[in-house]
């Protein structure tokens, strides 16, 4: 871990840290641990918002971090087929392969690096698997699903799909290059990253060095959350403590903070941090299952739509 990285990090464009009289660093307002759990047929998740409160997640739904999970000959695991509405998953793989399928066409490979976000908005159905010859030879497995919530006026937008390399993503690092910070989505001091969305979020993945400190520009009018996908440090000016499986929450301010402790452990070379940043909706929201909408009796009709096969039906098997 992880699949994209840069030979010499100093090459590329640096995000300065904010001016430090006028900007003003978001506290921390909670730390929290993900507990486990398993998904689709058996594959092993943290889930990184469990005891998050949504007016600190929204846009955001939940995320998941998969795996990190080296599976033996047989044992890799996917997901059957699944309806969605009102939202959208943005899977980003970290190791390994996964391929996707959905009722409207869109799918593809996916392996380390890659991201694919995937609009349900009015409905689709979809699976995820491992394909064939990692199910017979086995390997490792890591990756993260996000899901982002929709507004009122986009939850029944025409679905779509996007396959975005990995090569694609905007690599940008810090001033003394202390950080390699992988642009997945949104603006990050004027820098654009590849992923195209209905909710303007930001989403960066970083390799922070032992014992070094970035601080990044962030949207006042959005929120800010941190998960540590592997490895120790701090975040905030206060340094808060956190390790692997924890997110951080933040508040308010114009700024973030991460720090790497100087020793990682022996299976970690740096931090490896996701942080995220959204701009609130601020409107109801009803949640159960495959389903995200504004309202009980949304819920109820896409369970109907489901039910009588409004959502799509389910292609052809195709070889991934």
């Amino acid at each position: 871990m992880p699949a994209i990285t840069a030979p010499n990090p100093l090459e590329l464009p640096r995000v300065p840290a904010p001016n430090a009289p006028e900007s003003v660093d978001r506290p921390v307002l909670a730390v929290r641990t993900a507990p486990s759990g398993l998904e689709g047929e058996g594959f092993p998740v943290r889930r990184a918002f469990a005891g998050i409160h949504h007016r600190h997640l929204d846009p955001f739904i939940m995320m998941d971090q998969m795996g990190e999970v080296d599976y033996a000959a047989g044992e890799p695991r996917g997901t059957p087929w699944h309806p969605h509405r009102g939202f959208e998953t943005v899977t980003y793989l970290i190791d390994g392969t996964f391929v996707h399928q959905d009722s409207e066409g869109g799918g593809g490979v996916i392996n380390g690096g890659d991201t694919q976000w995937m609009t349900a908005g009015s409905g689709l159905l979809h699976i995820e698997t491992p394909p064939e010859e990692l199910v017979v030879s086995g390997g490792l497995f890591h990756g993260l699903q996000l899901w982002v919530n929709l507004p009122a006026s986009d939850k029944m937008a025409a679905p779509r799909y996007q396959d975005i390399g990995g090569g694609r993503l905007r690599l940008l690092t810090t001033p003394d290059g202390g950080a390699l910070l992988r642009l997945i989505a949104g603006d990050l001091d004027g820098h654009q990253g590849p992923g195209i969305t209905h909710t303007p979020i930001t989403m960066v993945h970083a390799t922070v060095s032992p014992g070094a400190e970035i601080t990044l520009p962030w949207r006042s009018d959005f929120n800010a959350l941190a998960y540590v996908l592997a490895g120790s440090g701090g975040v905030g000016r206060e340094r808060r403590p956190v390790h692997t499986g924890q997110t951080a929450v933040f508040g308010a301010g114009d700024a973030v903070t991460v720090y790497a402790d100087p020793s990682q452990d022996s299976r970690t070379d740096a931090l490896e941090i996701v942080l995220l940043g959204g701009r609130p909706i601020r409107e109801p929201v009803a949640h159960y299952g495959p389903f995200v909408m504004n309202s009980h009796a949304e819920l109820v009709q896409a369970f109907e739509d489901f039910n009588a096969g409004r959502l799509g039906r389910i292609p052809p098997t195709r070889k991934g």
